[in-house]
Protein backbone atom coordinates (compact mmCIF):
# COMPACT_ATOMS: atom_id res chain seq x y z
CA UNK A 1 0.00 0.00 0.00
CA UNK A 2 2.68 2.31 1.04
CA UNK A 3 4.72 2.04 -2.65
CA UNK A 4 1.85 2.31 -4.82
CA UNK A 5 -0.67 4.51 -3.22
CA UNK A 6 -1.58 7.71 -5.13
CA UNK A 7 0.04 10.69 -3.44
CA UNK A 8 -0.61 14.41 -4.47
CA UNK A 9 1.36 15.97 -6.86
CA UNK A 10 2.21 19.09 -5.06
CA UNK A 11 1.85 20.75 -1.70
CA UNK A 12 0.06 23.48 -3.03
CA UNK A 13 -2.47 20.83 -3.80
CA UNK A 14 -2.38 19.36 -0.42
CA UNK A 15 -3.22 22.58 1.27
CA UNK A 16 -6.00 24.13 -1.03
CA UNK A 17 -7.53 20.59 -0.98
CA UNK A 18 -7.74 20.33 2.72
CA UNK A 19 -8.24 24.48 3.14
CA UNK A 20 -11.49 23.17 0.76
CA UNK A 21 -12.39 20.91 3.06
CA UNK A 22 -11.98 23.42 6.33
CA UNK A 23 -13.45 26.33 4.41
CA UNK A 24 -17.21 24.81 3.08
CA UNK A 25 -20.80 26.13 4.03
CA UNK A 26 -18.85 26.53 7.43
CA UNK A 27 -17.45 29.55 6.45
CA UNK A 28 -19.84 31.76 4.45
CA UNK A 29 -23.48 30.13 5.81
CA UNK A 30 -22.34 28.99 9.16
CA UNK A 31 -19.66 31.61 10.73
CA UNK A 32 -21.67 34.50 9.27
CA UNK A 33 -25.03 33.50 11.47
CA UNK A 34 -23.04 31.86 14.49
CA UNK A 35 -21.34 35.67 14.59
CA UNK A 36 -24.21 36.67 14.77
CA UNK A 37 -26.00 34.79 17.34
CA UNK A 38 -23.15 35.08 19.69
CA UNK A 39 -22.33 38.51 19.86
CA UNK A 40 -19.89 39.16 17.04
CA UNK A 41 -16.40 39.54 18.28
CA UNK A 42 -17.36 37.99 21.34
CA UNK A 43 -16.97 34.49 19.27
CA UNK A 44 -14.67 35.14 16.58
CA UNK A 45 -11.41 36.07 19.34
CA UNK A 46 -12.21 32.75 20.47
CA UNK A 47 -12.80 31.15 17.58
CA UNK A 48 -9.25 32.58 16.43
CA UNK A 49 -7.58 31.23 19.75
CA UNK A 50 -8.78 27.82 19.62
CA UNK A 51 -8.21 27.76 15.53
CA UNK A 52 -4.35 28.17 16.31
CA UNK A 53 -3.60 26.10 19.36
CA UNK A 54 -6.25 23.00 19.95
CA UNK A 55 -7.54 22.89 16.73
CA UNK A 56 -4.15 22.85 14.75
CA UNK A 57 -2.88 20.33 17.43
CA UNK A 58 -5.77 18.54 16.03
CA UNK A 59 -5.28 18.47 11.99
CA UNK A 60 -1.64 18.07 12.62
CA UNK A 61 -2.35 14.54 14.72
CA UNK A 62 -4.75 13.97 12.01
CA UNK A 63 -2.96 14.58 8.96
CA UNK A 64 -0.07 12.61 10.63
CA UNK A 65 -2.37 9.27 10.99
CA UNK A 66 -3.18 9.12 7.25
CA UNK A 67 0.39 10.14 6.35
CA UNK A 68 2.21 7.21 8.73
CA UNK A 69 -1.16 4.72 8.35
CA UNK A 70 -0.93 5.14 4.69
CA UNK A 71 -4.60 4.86 3.95
CA UNK A 72 -8.12 5.64 4.62
CA UNK A 73 -9.45 5.95 8.39
CA UNK A 74 -9.87 2.29 8.84
CA UNK A 75 -6.73 1.08 7.35
CA UNK A 76 -4.52 3.34 9.12
CA UNK A 77 -6.33 2.49 12.13
CA UNK A 78 -6.02 -1.17 11.36
CA UNK A 79 -2.11 0.07 10.29
CA UNK A 80 -0.95 2.10 13.92
CA UNK A 81 -3.35 0.36 16.50
CA UNK A 82 -4.03 -2.72 15.71
CA UNK A 83 -7.50 -4.85 14.91
CA UNK A 84 -8.65 -3.02 18.55
CA UNK A 85 -8.99 0.33 16.97
CA UNK A 86 -10.61 -0.58 13.64
CA UNK A 87 -14.58 -0.01 15.33
CA UNK A 88 -13.47 3.56 15.90
CA UNK A 89 -12.67 3.69 12.02
CA UNK A 90 -15.97 2.69 11.01
CA UNK A 91 -17.30 5.24 13.46
CA UNK A 92 -15.36 7.92 11.14
CA UNK A 93 -16.57 6.57 8.11
CA UNK A 94 -20.25 6.37 9.22
CA UNK A 95 -19.70 10.22 10.54
CA UNK A 96 -18.92 11.10 7.33
CA UNK A 97 -21.44 9.62 5.82
CA UNK A 98 -24.18 11.49 8.36
CA UNK A 99 -22.97 14.33 7.87
CA UNK A 100 -22.71 13.84 3.80
CA UNK A 101 -26.39 13.02 4.05
CA UNK A 102 -27.68 16.42 5.38
CA UNK A 103 -25.04 19.01 4.21
CA UNK A 104 -25.63 17.74 0.71
CA UNK A 105 -29.42 18.48 1.37
CA UNK A 106 -27.81 22.30 2.17
CA UNK A 107 -25.91 22.17 -0.61
CA UNK A 108 -29.18 21.31 -2.54
CA UNK A 109 -30.54 24.45 -1.54
CA UNK A 110 -27.37 26.35 -2.44
CA UNK A 111 -27.45 25.18 -6.03
CA UNK A 112 -31.42 26.15 -6.44
CA UNK A 113 -30.13 29.68 -4.52
CA UNK A 114 -27.59 30.17 -7.81
CA UNK A 115 -30.22 29.42 -9.86
CA UNK A 116 -32.47 31.71 -8.58
CA UNK A 117 -29.77 34.34 -8.70
CA UNK A 118 -29.32 33.85 -12.36
CA UNK A 119 -33.42 34.65 -13.32
CA UNK A 120 -33.32 37.22 -10.60
CA UNK A 121 -36.44 34.49 -8.57
CA UNK A 122 -35.57 36.00 -5.02
CA UNK A 123 -33.46 39.39 -5.50
CA UNK A 124 -36.85 40.84 -3.76
CA UNK A 125 -36.94 43.18 -0.63
CA UNK A 126 -39.76 41.08 1.17
CA UNK A 127 -38.35 39.39 3.65
CA UNK A 128 -41.41 37.59 4.61
CA UNK A 129 -41.89 36.66 1.17
CA UNK A 130 -38.51 34.99 0.64
CA UNK A 131 -39.02 33.03 3.99
CA UNK A 132 -42.03 31.55 2.15
CA UNK A 133 -39.77 30.87 -0.85
CA UNK A 134 -37.21 28.83 1.27
CA UNK A 135 -39.95 27.19 3.09
CA UNK A 136 -41.21 25.91 -0.35
CA UNK A 137 -37.87 24.99 -1.29
CA UNK A 138 -37.07 22.73 1.53
CA UNK A 139 -40.35 21.45 1.42
CA UNK A 140 -41.31 20.28 -2.08
CA UNK A 141 -39.84 16.91 -2.30
CA UNK A 142 -38.77 17.15 -5.94
CA UNK A 143 -37.27 20.44 -5.79
CA UNK A 144 -35.18 19.59 -2.52
CA UNK A 145 -34.17 16.27 -3.71
CA UNK A 146 -33.52 16.92 -7.32
CA UNK A 147 -31.15 19.13 -6.39
CA UNK A 148 -29.82 17.58 -3.79
CA UNK A 149 -28.93 14.46 -6.12
CA UNK A 150 -27.51 17.06 -8.85
CA UNK A 151 -25.23 18.42 -5.86
CA UNK A 152 -24.36 14.62 -4.81
CA UNK A 153 -23.60 13.60 -8.66
CA UNK A 154 -21.12 16.88 -8.87
CA UNK A 155 -19.07 15.36 -6.06
CA UNK A 156 -19.29 11.51 -7.56
CA UNK A 157 -18.11 13.26 -10.88
CA UNK A 158 -15.18 14.55 -9.25
CA UNK A 159 -13.98 11.69 -6.89
CA UNK A 160 -14.35 9.14 -10.12
CA UNK A 161 -11.11 10.58 -11.09
CA UNK A 162 -8.14 9.74 -9.55
CA UNK A 163 -7.00 12.41 -6.73
CA UNK A 164 -4.57 14.33 -8.61
CA UNK A 165 -7.01 14.48 -11.49
CA UNK A 166 -9.91 15.02 -9.67
CA UNK A 167 -9.89 16.83 -6.29
CA UNK A 168 -6.34 18.33 -6.40
CA UNK A 169 -7.28 19.94 -9.46
CA UNK A 170 -10.61 20.88 -8.85
CA UNK A 171 -9.38 22.50 -5.70
CA UNK A 172 -6.78 24.39 -7.44
CA UNK A 173 -9.07 26.14 -9.75
CA UNK A 174 -12.30 26.52 -7.05
CA UNK A 175 -10.16 27.63 -3.78
CA UNK A 176 -8.33 30.87 -5.41
CA UNK A 177 -11.85 31.57 -7.00
CA UNK A 178 -14.10 31.24 -4.31
CA UNK A 179 -11.22 34.25 -2.29
CA UNK A 180 -11.73 36.37 -5.33
CA UNK A 181 -15.60 36.48 -5.67
CA UNK A 182 -15.59 36.79 -1.76
CA UNK A 183 -13.06 39.96 -2.26
CA UNK A 184 -15.38 40.98 -5.22
CA UNK A 185 -17.87 40.86 -2.32
CA UNK A 186 -16.85 42.34 0.63
CA UNK A 187 -15.37 45.35 -1.92
CA UNK A 188 -19.07 45.56 -2.65
CA UNK A 189 -20.17 45.62 0.99
CA UNK A 190 -17.85 47.73 2.29
CA UNK A 191 -18.90 50.62 0.25
CA UNK A 192 -22.36 51.12 1.56
CA UNK A 193 -23.31 53.55 4.44
CA UNK A 194 -23.04 51.80 7.34
CA UNK A 195 -20.94 49.53 6.38
CA UNK A 196 -18.42 49.68 9.12
CA UNK A 197 -20.58 49.23 11.89
CA UNK A 198 -20.84 45.58 10.91
CA UNK A 199 -17.12 45.32 10.85
CA UNK A 200 -16.84 46.78 14.36
CA UNK A 201 -19.41 43.81 15.16
CA UNK A 202 -16.75 41.28 13.67
CA UNK A 203 -13.70 42.32 15.35
CA UNK A 204 -14.26 45.78 18.14
CA UNK A 205 -13.33 44.36 21.56
CA UNK A 206 -15.76 44.36 23.76
CA UNK A 207 -15.16 42.26 26.92
CA UNK A 208 -18.75 42.72 28.19
CA UNK A 209 -19.69 40.84 25.43
CA UNK A 210 -17.55 37.98 26.08
CA UNK A 211 -20.07 34.59 27.74
CA UNK A 212 -19.41 31.01 28.65
CA UNK A 213 -21.81 30.05 25.81
CA UNK A 214 -20.04 31.88 23.21
CA UNK A 215 -16.67 30.49 24.13
CA UNK A 216 -18.22 26.40 24.05
CA UNK A 217 -19.59 28.03 20.53
CA UNK A 218 -16.57 28.69 19.55
CA UNK A 219 -14.64 25.47 20.31
CA UNK A 220 -17.28 23.72 18.45
CA UNK A 221 -17.28 25.50 15.24
CA UNK A 222 -13.47 25.06 15.31
CA UNK A 223 -13.84 21.34 15.05
CA UNK A 224 -16.50 21.61 12.57
CA UNK A 225 -14.47 24.56 10.51
CA UNK A 226 -11.25 22.14 10.75
CA UNK A 227 -13.42 19.32 9.10
CA UNK A 228 -11.18 17.03 12.15
CA UNK A 229 -12.67 14.05 14.23
CA UNK A 230 -14.43 12.16 11.15
CA UNK A 231 -11.36 11.08 8.72
CA UNK A 232 -11.56 13.63 5.77
CA UNK A 233 -7.85 15.00 6.77
CA UNK A 234 -6.69 11.71 7.98
CA UNK A 235 -7.56 10.33 4.38
CA UNK A 236 -6.20 13.59 3.13
CA UNK A 237 -3.08 12.99 5.01
CA UNK A 238 -3.24 9.50 3.25
CA UNK A 239 -1.78 11.08 -0.12
CA UNK A 240 1.10 12.95 1.05
CA UNK A 241 4.59 11.92 0.37
CA UNK A 242 7.12 10.85 2.97
CA UNK A 243 9.30 14.03 2.66
CA UNK A 244 5.84 16.11 3.40
CA UNK A 245 6.59 18.81 6.07
CA UNK A 246 2.95 18.34 8.42
CA UNK A 247 3.53 21.78 10.24
CA UNK A 248 3.86 23.87 7.86
CA UNK A 249 0.85 22.49 5.71
CA UNK A 250 -1.51 22.51 8.14
CA UNK A 251 -0.73 25.56 9.84
CA UNK A 252 -1.63 26.93 6.00
CA UNK A 253 -5.05 25.04 6.09
CA UNK A 254 -5.49 26.50 9.68
CA UNK A 255 -4.54 30.05 8.47
CA UNK A 256 -6.69 29.62 5.33
CA UNK A 257 -9.72 27.99 6.92
CA UNK A 258 -9.99 31.51 9.85
CA UNK A 259 -9.09 33.60 6.66
CA UNK A 260 -12.21 32.26 4.85
CA UNK A 261 -14.61 32.31 7.92
CA UNK A 262 -13.42 36.57 8.75
CA UNK A 263 -13.93 36.87 4.98
CA UNK A 264 -17.03 35.08 5.09
CA UNK A 265 -18.69 37.12 8.08
CA UNK A 266 -16.69 40.23 6.14
CA UNK A 267 -19.19 39.44 3.30
CA UNK A 268 -22.17 39.43 5.14
CA UNK A 269 -22.68 41.63 8.41
CA UNK A 270 -21.58 44.71 7.14
CA UNK A 271 -24.42 44.35 4.61
CA UNK A 272 -26.53 43.62 6.86
CA UNK A 273 -25.89 46.08 9.10
CA UNK A 274 -26.43 49.10 6.38
CA UNK A 275 -29.35 47.94 5.59
CA UNK A 276 -30.43 47.91 9.48
CA UNK A 277 -31.09 43.88 9.55
CA UNK A 278 -30.97 41.75 11.94
CA UNK A 279 -27.49 40.04 12.65
CA UNK A 280 -29.09 37.58 14.82
CA UNK A 281 -31.45 36.00 11.99
CA UNK A 282 -29.89 32.66 12.62
CA UNK A 283 -29.19 30.20 9.71
CA UNK A 284 -31.91 32.07 7.08
CA UNK A 285 -29.09 34.98 7.10
CA UNK A 286 -27.68 33.90 3.77
CA UNK A 287 -30.92 32.83 2.09
CA UNK A 288 -33.59 34.93 3.24
CA UNK A 289 -31.50 38.48 4.57
CA UNK A 290 -28.89 38.36 2.30
CA UNK A 291 -30.92 38.33 -0.89
CA UNK A 292 -33.01 41.30 0.54
CA UNK A 293 -29.54 43.11 0.21
CA UNK A 294 -28.86 42.29 -2.82
CA UNK A 295 -32.65 43.87 -4.41
CA UNK A 296 -31.70 46.84 -2.42
CA UNK A 297 -27.62 47.72 -4.38
CA UNK A 298 -27.36 48.58 -7.88
CA UNK A 299 -26.24 45.50 -10.08
CA UNK A 300 -28.13 43.45 -7.44
CA UNK A 301 -28.78 40.40 -9.12
CA UNK A 302 -25.08 40.24 -10.54
CA UNK A 303 -23.83 40.14 -7.04
CA UNK A 304 -26.03 37.69 -6.10
CA UNK A 305 -24.88 35.59 -8.62
CA UNK A 306 -21.85 35.88 -7.00
CA UNK A 307 -22.70 35.36 -3.60
CA UNK A 308 -24.13 32.04 -4.38
CA UNK A 309 -21.81 30.70 -6.65
CA UNK A 310 -19.15 31.66 -3.37
CA UNK A 311 -21.47 29.31 -1.54
CA UNK A 312 -21.61 26.45 -4.14
CA UNK A 313 -18.11 26.57 -4.37
CA UNK A 314 -17.79 26.19 -1.23
CA UNK A 315 -20.04 24.15 -0.71
CA UNK A 316 -18.71 21.25 -3.39
CA UNK A 317 -14.81 21.79 -2.42
CA UNK A 318 -15.58 20.65 1.44
CA UNK A 319 -18.15 17.42 0.66
CA UNK A 320 -15.72 15.70 -1.64
CA UNK A 321 -13.46 15.87 1.29
CA UNK A 322 -16.27 14.10 3.10
CA UNK A 323 -17.54 11.84 0.13
CA UNK A 324 -13.28 10.95 -0.13
CA UNK A 325 -13.81 9.20 3.31
CA UNK A 326 -16.19 6.50 1.66
CA UNK A 327 -14.31 6.14 -1.54
CA UNK A 328 -11.05 5.53 -0.22
CA UNK A 329 -12.84 2.76 3.22
CA UNK A 330 -14.51 1.09 -0.40
CA UNK A 331 -10.92 1.51 -2.37
CA UNK A 332 -8.44 0.50 0.59
CA UNK A 333 -10.44 -1.99 2.55
CA UNK A 334 -12.89 -3.64 -0.42
CA UNK A 335 -10.56 -3.06 -3.35
CA UNK A 336 -13.13 -0.80 -5.51
CA UNK A 337 -12.30 0.95 -8.30
CA UNK A 338 -12.21 4.61 -7.75
CA UNK A 339 -15.06 5.09 -10.29
CA UNK A 340 -16.99 2.31 -8.74
CA UNK A 341 -16.66 3.40 -5.35
CA UNK A 342 -17.76 7.10 -6.08
CA UNK A 343 -20.90 5.52 -7.84
CA UNK A 344 -21.66 3.39 -4.78
CA UNK A 345 -21.08 6.36 -2.37
CA UNK A 346 -23.44 8.55 -4.55
CA UNK A 347 -26.22 6.28 -4.62
CA UNK A 348 -26.23 5.08 -0.70
CA UNK A 349 -26.04 8.93 -0.11
CA UNK A 350 -28.78 9.64 -2.36
CA UNK A 351 -31.28 7.21 -0.76
CA UNK A 352 -30.33 7.89 2.43
CA UNK A 353 -29.66 11.48 2.33
CA UNK A 354 -33.69 11.78 1.29
CA UNK A 355 -34.37 11.33 4.95
CA UNK A 356 -32.70 14.77 6.33
CA UNK A 357 -34.04 16.48 2.76
CA UNK A 358 -37.71 15.77 3.29
CA UNK A 359 -37.43 16.71 6.82
CA UNK A 360 -38.82 19.83 5.90
CA UNK A 361 -41.75 18.22 4.24
CA UNK A 362 -42.95 15.02 3.89
CA UNK A 363 -41.04 13.80 7.03
CA UNK A 364 -41.39 17.31 8.95
CA UNK A 365 -43.66 15.00 11.19
CA UNK A 366 -41.40 11.99 11.80
CA UNK A 367 -39.50 12.67 14.76
CA UNK A 368 -37.17 10.67 16.90
CA UNK A 369 -36.44 11.91 20.87
CA UNK A 370 -38.20 14.79 19.53
CA UNK A 371 -35.97 15.60 16.02
CA UNK A 372 -36.36 15.49 12.79
CA UNK A 373 -34.44 13.31 10.56
CA UNK A 374 -32.09 16.60 9.84
CA UNK A 375 -31.70 17.66 13.51
CA UNK A 376 -31.19 14.00 14.70
CA UNK A 377 -27.68 13.66 11.86
CA UNK A 378 -26.94 16.88 12.39
CA UNK A 379 -27.33 16.29 16.17
CA UNK A 380 -25.67 12.87 16.59
CA UNK A 381 -22.59 13.94 14.47
CA UNK A 382 -21.75 17.49 15.57
CA UNK A 383 -22.54 16.70 19.46
CA UNK A 384 -21.30 12.81 19.50
CA UNK A 385 -19.81 11.26 16.90
CA UNK A 386 -17.30 13.93 15.94
CA UNK A 387 -15.92 14.90 19.40
CA UNK A 388 -15.32 11.46 19.93
CA UNK A 389 -13.69 10.76 16.94
CA UNK A 390 -11.29 13.62 18.17
CA UNK A 391 -10.57 12.18 21.05
CA UNK A 392 -9.57 9.23 19.46
CA UNK A 393 -7.12 10.64 17.47
CA UNK A 394 -5.84 12.35 20.20
CA UNK A 395 -4.97 9.24 22.06
CA UNK A 396 -3.78 7.11 19.02
CA UNK A 397 -1.32 9.98 18.08
CA UNK A 398 -0.14 10.96 20.83
CA UNK A 399 -0.20 7.33 22.89
CA UNK A 400 -0.80 4.60 21.31
CA UNK A 401 0.89 5.42 17.64
CA UNK A 402 2.98 7.99 19.29
CA UNK A 403 6.62 6.12 18.18
CA UNK A 404 4.85 6.23 14.65
CA UNK A 405 3.29 9.84 14.34
CA UNK A 406 5.81 11.54 16.23
CA UNK A 407 8.60 12.49 13.34
CA UNK A 408 5.96 13.22 11.13
CA UNK A 409 4.34 15.38 13.57
CA UNK A 410 7.13 17.47 13.99
CA UNK A 411 7.53 18.18 10.48
CA UNK A 412 10.50 15.28 9.68
CA UNK A 413 12.49 16.69 11.94
CA UNK A 414 14.40 15.97 15.26
CA UNK A 415 12.89 18.99 17.71
CA UNK A 416 14.31 18.87 21.55
CA UNK A 417 12.94 17.03 24.38
CA UNK A 418 11.29 19.95 25.26
CA UNK A 419 8.93 20.53 22.05
CA UNK A 420 8.14 16.89 22.35
CA UNK A 421 6.68 17.37 26.24
CA UNK A 422 4.81 20.19 24.80
CA UNK A 423 3.59 18.43 21.95
CA UNK A 424 2.39 15.77 24.16
CA UNK A 425 0.53 17.67 26.73
CA UNK A 426 -1.22 19.29 24.13
CA UNK A 427 -2.22 16.17 22.44
CA UNK A 428 -3.15 14.27 26.07
CA UNK A 429 -4.10 16.54 28.25
CA UNK A 430 -5.61 20.24 26.76
CA UNK A 431 -6.61 19.19 23.65
CA UNK A 432 -8.98 16.12 25.07
CA UNK A 433 -10.27 18.57 27.85
CA UNK A 434 -11.84 20.68 25.71
CA UNK A 435 -13.09 18.37 23.21
CA UNK A 436 -14.40 16.67 26.26
CA UNK A 437 -16.25 20.43 27.14
CA UNK A 438 -17.79 20.03 23.93
CA UNK A 439 -19.02 16.51 24.26
CA UNK A 440 -20.42 16.81 27.45
CA UNK A 441 -22.27 20.51 27.26
CA UNK A 442 -23.23 19.41 23.81
CA UNK A 443 -25.22 16.50 25.40
CA UNK A 444 -26.98 18.37 28.15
Amino acid sequence: MADTRKTWSSRIGFVLASAGAAVGLGAIWKFPYMVGTNGGSAFVFPYIIMTFTVGLVLLIAEVALGRVGRGGIVTAYRNLGGKAWVPAGYLGVLTGFLVLCFYSAIGGWTLSYFCDALTGTTVMPDQAALGEHFGRLTADPVTAMGFQWLFLLLNGLILALDVTKGIERVSKFLMPLLFVLMLVLIGRGLTLPGAWEGVEYLFAFRPEAFSWDAMLQAMGFTFFSLCVGCGCMLTYGSYLDENSNLLTGCSWIAFLGVLASLLGGLMIMPAVFAFGLDPTAGPGLTFITMPAVFSQIPFGQFFAILFYLCIVVAAITSSVSMMEIMVAFLVDEHRFTRPAAAVLSTVLLAVVGALPALSFGELADVKFFGKTFFDLFDFFTSNISLPVGGLVILFLAGWYAWPKTRFAMAGNRERSAAWFATLRFLLLVLSPLLVLTVLVTGLL
